[in-house]
């Protein structure tokens, strides 16, 4: 599996976010794409509309098992998408601003 480290990601980076609501709200990376791993194949749409077409795809969750996943399932379709090791538990602590729901400062769940 591909992956990437945190201090590797640049901002403007494409960041999919693939853990479930009440994580996304309690704080996540500003600007990243939210799509749950219980959602994802349902909403497989929105991500191929948000996405960039020739740009790598950074998948992020908690520690990096559940953007495991989702990474391993975009490389069968062809998209270059990596895991993000250690997941937003690794960014909030080398960091990285995370932010609620309300833009306010968030923490990781």
């Amino acid at each position: 599996m591909p992956t990437v480290e945190v201090a590797n990601l640049k901002d403007g980076d494409f960041l999919l976010d693939v853990r479930e609501d009440d994580e996304w709200q309690a704080g996540h990376a500003e600007g990243a794409l939210h799509i749950p791993l219980s959602e994802f194949v349902a909403r497989y749409g929105e991500f191929t509309e948000a996405a960039p077409q020739d740009g790598r795809v950074h998948v992020i969750c908690r520690s990096g098992g559940r953007s495991a996943q989702v990474a391993m399932y975009l490389v069968q379709q062809g998209v270059d998408a990596v895991n993000v090791d250690g997941g937003m538990q690794v960014w909030a602590a080398a960091g990285r601003p995370v932010v609620d729901a309300k833009g306010e400062p968030g923490f990781v769940l």
